[in-house]
Parts: structure tokens; C-alpha cells; sequence
């Protein structure tokens, strides 16, 4: 399949029909743009020792066809955007771009595996010419930090990718959601919209990042204890909040987890995280008064190695947590992860530590990085484009985001799944279908890249060989 001159396709690899495990080609004039690169987290067979794997989307269309790739996009420093970069790229060869703070993220992933690819950085609001297609890269805000949509365009049509994004006017770090920029697209002709449908079926508008302070500080100041609390490592906004929390409620702030230690170096070098979040180190947590200490740990979802967990388990090097102490869950939990959850909560709770979940507290102290309806209908009205493509969700939500689209007059809306071609010129999915799959890291032997297979269960290697 090669895309001519007249076409501009859009084909995802993974991502739609699924939330998480992202990656997107488009295709024109012989030539291939891809966009985001991640990863997904699923339950191991038992056979493999239980718990969750790492998954990623199979490239083989696309690394059969890498002289035709111009480059890779990264949109925004989440695992299911970036994850499975360092894992594919060797297969790839392909430049990256992005914007510095997942640059900094990036190189760190790639580093450890020993792998010097290419990185541009882009600054937001620049236009990058990459063969046949020109990229503008529109900020828009999303529940980490320089997340933004992509503006790309061929001689045949324009498109917008808005990647993850809500909007938020009060992002807390980064920019504001500015409506100007969606609304002058929707003066100058956009074919088609690749579009966000995480919470397409909720009503309403997302709470904002500004809207949590209140919440936090109340059950940080309500606190007699020790106060960790759980949130995702890549949320410099959060992790920004927390710092003011720290700072009201007269405690001490510290990080604990290897991820979100790294995560603070990545903001700090990008620029973010330079006033009002005065980290002590781990190591001295343990020697603060209860009372003193504010902690921000890795493992909101459950996750066997995460700092929360060994925190449960008593095994945590630098703290320790009793009776009394708090926990707190800044996270919404992921679907399918609530059995790990919680065991976490009971494990915490067994130990006479307090536990408030997201979902069960009174004030916000978490917000989705996702557009819920109203924020759909706004998006469409803004950009007027004539297809809308639903991705990043399930049939459920493509589904309703496909419906917003229609009840705002955007004229068709084409919904699929991974490896169909979309036609952004004609407006339809196209009846070929390409390849696609997974690929798993198995631990038991040394992070082997394998394909995942059903029945016969034959591990494959990324190139269809038998694995050695």
C-alpha cells in the first residue's frame, strides 16, 4: 500500500477500538508520518508469572516500508504516547520530534537502552516541514505538560491530530487552552479531525488542575499523620499543586519512586517545577515528624513495584507508614486495574492508615486530562471540519464522540478500528485493511520483544521469526 499523490490516508496501529497503546501513520505522496509511539499495560498469562506486561503495537507495515517513514511525532510525555519508542525505533530509523520537556523524558528511555536516535525539538506554534506534509504544533492542554494538537497538511488536505486534550483555562503549569487557535481553523477549510474519545460519554465539561487545590489542602490540613499522596509521575501540574499544598499546610514535600524522581529532573531541565516546590529528599522523610511530611509516591494503579505498594508492604527503604497516616489517590483508577487497587487499599487500611480514593471524595482531587461532551460539541463547532475520525477509546466512545460530531453538522464521521485506512479526501474508510497486532516484552528473557500470539502460543520476535 502506498499512498499517491491525490491521497491523504490516515491508518492507525493502535489506539482506536482501545485506550492506551497510541500510534498513528498518515500517508501521502509515497511517503508516511507517524505519530506517538506507546505502550499499553495488560494481565500476564499465568504461565508467565502473573501481574502485568508491557504491550505495544505491532510495526510491521510500517517498519516494512521505513524508507518511506519522513519521521516520528511524539504529542506529549505519556507511556501510551512515548512508551514503546525505545522498543521499536531500532526497527524504525526515523527522526523524532517534539517538543523539550518529552525530549527530556525521551532521551532518558532511549539512553537506557542504548540507543542514540535523532530528536528535534519543536518549540509550540512552529510549522516543521517533513517531506510532502507540513506540521504546525498547536498547544492545548492535557493532563501533562507541552501536549499538543498537530495541524498537518498536504497539497490534497488538511487535518487536525488533537492528540489528548481537554480544556482547561487554568492549567496550573503551561499554557491556557486558547480558543483562537481552534477557531481560526475552522476559517480556513479542515478536512478532517482525528479526535480524543477517552470521555466522549460523559456529560459535562473536565474539572480544571486549578479546581484541586482546595480539595487537596483540606484533606492534606485534616491530616494528624503522614500524608503520601498517589498521582501519575508525568503530571508536573499535580505535582506543582502538591508544592503549594506543602507550602500552606507547613509540611515538608519529598517524591518517592524512581519515575516520578525522574520526572521532576525532566520538568526542572524544561524549566517547570522552579518556585514553590522545595523537595526534601526521601532519605530524610523518615526523620521528619509525622505531621511534617507530605510525600508524593508512584503506584496510584497498584502496581507490584511501585513506591506505594512497598510502602504497604512495610519494605520502602526511607519511610515507613502507621497508624494514623493517610493516603491519598490524586488518580483516577485505570479500567481493569480495580483488583490491584484494591488490594492496595486493603493492604493500607490493614495497617490503620486512612485511605481516600478520587471517586469517593467529597472535593476534586483529581482531574481527567479527557474532553467530556461539552467540550466535544465546542471543539467541533470551533473547527467546522467536514470528516471526524473518533479515536483513542472504545467502540463505546468512538461511538458517542461519532454522535457529537453528527448533532454539531459535521458532515460525515467515520468510525473503525486498528489497521483500517481512512480517505481523508473522500471521506471513507477504505475496504483494505492493513496488519496489525501486538508485541509484548517477556522479562523472563531479558525483555525479548515477542509477538503476541493467541493459539498455537509460538513466541514470535518483531521481525516474524521464531524468538531464540
Amino acid at each position: 500500500m502506498t499512498p499517491g499523490q491525490k491521497d491523504f490516508l490516515f491508518l492507525p496501529l493502535g489506539g482506536c477500538g482501545e485506550i492506551g497503546m497510541n500510534l498513528n501513520l498518515f500517508g501521502h505522496g509515497g511517503q508516511w508520518l507517524m505519530v506517538d509511539c506507546g505502550i499499553t499495560f495488560e494481565k500476564d498469562d499465568a504461565n508467565l508469572g502473573g501481574g502485568n506486561r508491557v504491550e505495544m503495537p505491532d510495526p510491521i507495515f510500517i517498519s516494512n516500508r521505513s524508507d518511506a517513514l519522513v519521521g516520528m511525532i511524539a504529542t506529549h510525555a505519556h507511556e501510551d504516547h512515548i512508551g514503546a519508542i525505545a522498543h521499536l525505533w531500532p526497527q524504525l530509523q526515523c527522526p523524532i520530534y517534539t517538543t523539550p520537556f518529552t525530549r527530556n523524558v525521551l532521551l532518558r528511555k532511549l539512553r537506557q537502552k542504548g540507543i542514540d536516535a535523532p530528536i528535534v525539538s519543536v518549540q509550540e506554534g512552529e510549522t516543521v516541514t517533513l517531506g510532502g506534509f507540513k506540521v504546525t504544533w498547536l498547544p492545548i492542554t492535557h493532563s501533562t505538560v507541552e501536549t499538543n494538537a498537530l495541524l498537518i497538511e498536504t497539497s490534497v488536505g488538511r487535518a487536525l491530530h488533537t492528540a489528548d486534550w481537554k480544556i482547561d483555562s487554568a492549567p496550573i503549569v503551561g499554557r491556557a487552552f486558547e480558543p483562537d487557535i481552534y477557531r481560526r481553523l475552522g476559517h480556513n477549510r479542515i478536512d478532517a479531525i482525528v479526535c480524543d474519545s477517552t470521555n466522549a460519554n460523559q456529560a459535562g465539561h473536565s474539572t480544571s488542575e486549578s479546581e484541586l487545590f482546595e480539595g487537596l489542602l483540606a484533606a492534606v490540613k485534616g491530616s494528624t499523620g503522614r500524608v503520601v499522596v498517589g498521582c501519575f509521575s508525568s503530571n508536573v501540574a499535580r505535582l506543582q499543586t502538591l508544592g503549594h499544598v506543602a507550602e500552606v499546610s507547613g509540611r515538608y514535600i519529598g517524591v518517592i519512586g524512581r519515575s516520578i524522581e525522574a520526572m521532576v529532573t525532566n520538568a526542572r531541565m524544561a524549566g517547570y517545577l522552579q518556585e514553590h516546590f522545595n523537595l526534601v529528599d526521601s532519605f530524610n522523610l523518615g526523620y521528619l515528624l509525622p505531621n511534617e511530611v507530605l510525600a508524593v509516591a508512584t503506584g496510584s494503579q497498584g502496581e507490584s513495584r511501585a513506591a506505594l505498594q512497598r510502602l504497604a508492604m512495610d519494605t520502602h527503604p526511607d519511610v515507613t507508614l502507621a497508624a494514623g497516616d493517610h493516603v491519598i489517590f490524586s488518580a483516577k483508577t485505570i479500567p481493569g486495574n480495580e483488583v490491584e487497587v484494591g488490594r492496595l487499599v486493603a493492604a493500607l487500611e490493614s495497617k490503620g492508615v486512612e485511605v481516600t480514593l478520587s471517586a469517593n471524595s467529597s472535593r476534586p482531587i483529581h482531574a481527567s486530562g479527557h474532553p467530556c461532551r461539552e467540550e466535544l460539541q465546542q471543539m467541533y463547532d470551533w473547527v467546522k471540519p467536514r470528516i471526524a475520525i473518533p479515536v483513542h477509546g472504545e467502540a463505546v466512545h468512538m461511538q458517542c464522540n461519532a454522535d457529537i460530531a453528527k448533532s454539531c453538522g459535521v458532515p460525515i464521521q467515520l468510525t473503525g478500528v486498528n489497521g483500517d485506512v481512512f480517505d481523508m479526501v473522500a471521506g471513507e474508510k477504505l475496504k483494505a485493511r492493513v496488519p496489525v497486532g501486538r508485541l509484548w516484552l517477556d522479562d523472563s528473557k531479558r525483555h525479548a520483544l515477542l509477538r503476541k500470539v493467541e493459539s498455537p502460543p509460538t513466541h514470535l520476535d518483531s521481525y516474524g521469526t521464531k524468538a531464540s
